[in-house]
């Protein structure tokens, strides 16, 4: 089976008045997370001061194994005891594979749909965006003077249909139709 990368998500809710001393640990953990065999992407939303707590760790490698040795490793479980006094609610994360991001509803007890109806799904929002995107971005890309070229089109067209994809059409997408795909 082909490798389809794996994404793990992790959610750290921090002690008010801690937030120094976590960033400081952002800055012991990373670099060796990014050294690690496979890490291809680490992303951290942080909090809004004066609203939340909670940091979010989003971390890409190229296989379920590679990332699985990483949150398994020697290091991180050492780090992730450093931490733990900062933590108020733990080390909470989930691990993704491929692209079951754009699936995972927000409770993480919640299974993956099959993948034929990923298939469907996925199939069913890309074709008509396919069929419309270009009649938007390309006539946009004319007027801006970008000379018409096979390989910037379908860049610029691509992009924009990942974009709408992963940020808003699959997430309301699949809430539409969860009864159907995670039966």
């Amino acid at each position: 089976m082909e490798n389809q990368g794996a994404s793990v998500v992790i959610t750290h809710q921090i002690i008010d008045g801690k937030q120094n001393e976590y960033e400081n640990w952002l800055n012991e953990i990373g670099p060796l997370c990014r050294n690690a065999v496979g890490h291809l992407d680490w992303q951290i939303i942080r909090p809004i001061p004066t609203l939340t707590s909670t940091y979010t760790v989003i971390i890409r490698f190229d296989s379920i194994e590679h990332l699985k040795d990483w949150m398994d490793s020697q290091e991180r479980r050492r780090l992730i005891e450093k931490v733990g006094s900062l933590l108020d609610k733990g080390d909470n994360y989930f691990i993704k594979s491929g692209l079951d991001f754009l699936f995972a509803p927000l409770d993480a007890k919640v299974k993956i749909p099959a993948r034929w109806k990923q298939y469907l799904v996925t199939w069913s929002a890309i074709y008509p965006l396919s069929v419309s995107i270009p009649l938007i971005i390309l006539p946009i890309l004319r007027i801006l003077g970008i000379p018409q070229y096979r390989l910037i089109d379908s860049l610029f067209i691509s992009g924009t249909i990942v974009l709408l994809m992963v940020y808003l059409i699959m997430p309301y997408y699949t809430k539409l139709i969860k009864k159907w795909l995670y039966k």
